[in-house]
């Protein structure tokens, strides 16, 4: 029979759970207290359900910093200079502020006083620079022009001997060729052999991606600003130039005669100036080019005289 036990004998274990008990409070209140100081790393990390972050210090994003995009470069050529639409031209791109290339006609410079007019404000205007278009244009007769490659040679050097001394960059009349070092090529092969004796006489032959056509029975253009630049659009996006990401544009002095047909190029290089993916630049700088001229400097060829490199103005013939 179980003897009861009396109040003496239930005091020791009332005793032992007063200190635990004491402890585990102790401990459980560290313990909510520790639980409510998160570290930044933590309260970064806590997010309600809206995904803000619920405290109040919000830790600086670490934005990504984006490589700057490359511009696509266009050249903007003029052909068949000086003729009675070169003033106009030669306006707008100093009004523009924009570089541009005029390949020149030497028989043009010498057939009025109007030419000999605008070659001189040519060679002295800033921003733009004049490369060799021959001295007849073939008299636009190019089967026959072609068949004698000799020929082509010394119309072009005719040209850079009276004309323009130091420049080497030449467009073939009425032929959209191409020798710049390895970029070859010809749009008609009965005129390879000029092309390439043009190369071996030192020319750099430049043809071009792109043209801006015109009626040739009233010179007028046939594309509106806003179609060329579709046009611009359309060609970078099907890649369709001889060298990536640099088209080179052809246009011709006397189609802009006229005020309405300046008004469109006008127009059309101020939306080009208003594309912040595109780059007008000078033929000089394009890529197969400006590596051609680091091997010839390589080479160490001759250069002109100083007194000879400049274009010759009119006046001094």
């Amino acid at each position: 029979m179980e003897t009861p036990s009396t109040p003496d004998e239930a005091e020791p274990a009332a005793d032992f759970f007063k200190p635990t008990f004491a402890l585990i409070l102790f401990l459980s209140l560290l313990a909510c207290t520790y639980s409510g100081k998160k570290t930044g790393k933590e309260q970064a990390l806590l997010r309600s359900d809206t995904g803000h972050i619920t405290d109040e210090k919000k830790p600086l994003a670490i934005a990504k910093k984006k490589k700057a995009r490359a511009k696509k470069k266009i050249y903007l050529t003029f052909d068949d200079g000086p003729n009675k639409g070169t003033k106009n031209v030669l306006d707008i791109v100093q009004e523009e502020n924009i570089p541009a290339t005029f390949f020149i006609v030497g028989e043009h410079v010498f057939a009025s006083h109007g030419q000999r007019r605008d070659w001189n404000r040519l060679i002295t205007a800033e921003n733009i620079e004049i490369c060799n278009h021959s001295y007849t244009h073939a008299h636009n007769r190019y089967d026959h022009f072609y068949e004698l490659p000799e020929t082509v040679v010394k119309d072009m050097e005719k040209t850079r001997e009276i004309l323009l001394p130091a420049t080497i960059i030449v467009r073939a009349p009425g032929r959209n060729s191409w020798r710049i070092d390895s970029l070859q090529y010809t749009d008609i092969k009965k005129s390879k052999l000029a092309m390439d004796s043009l190369q071996k006489a030192g020319f750099i032959v430049m043809g071009w991606d792109l043209e801006w056509h015109y009626d040739p029975k009233t010179f007028q253009v046939q594309n509106t600003a806003d179609e060329m630049l579709t046009m611009i659009d359309s060609a970078f996006a099907q890649k369709r130039m001889r060298y990536p990401n640099n088209l080179v544009l052809l246009a011709h002095d006397q189609v802009y005669h006229s005020s309405a047909d300046s008004l469109q190029l006008r127009t059309f290089i101020q939306k080009l100036k208003s594309r912040d993916d595109y780059e007008l630049s000078l033929v000089s700088a394009y890529p197969a080019i400006r590596k051609h001229h680091l091997i010839t400097d390589t080479i160490k060829t001759v250069a002109p005289a100083a007194d000879t490199a400049k274009p010759v103005r009119m006046d001094t013939l």
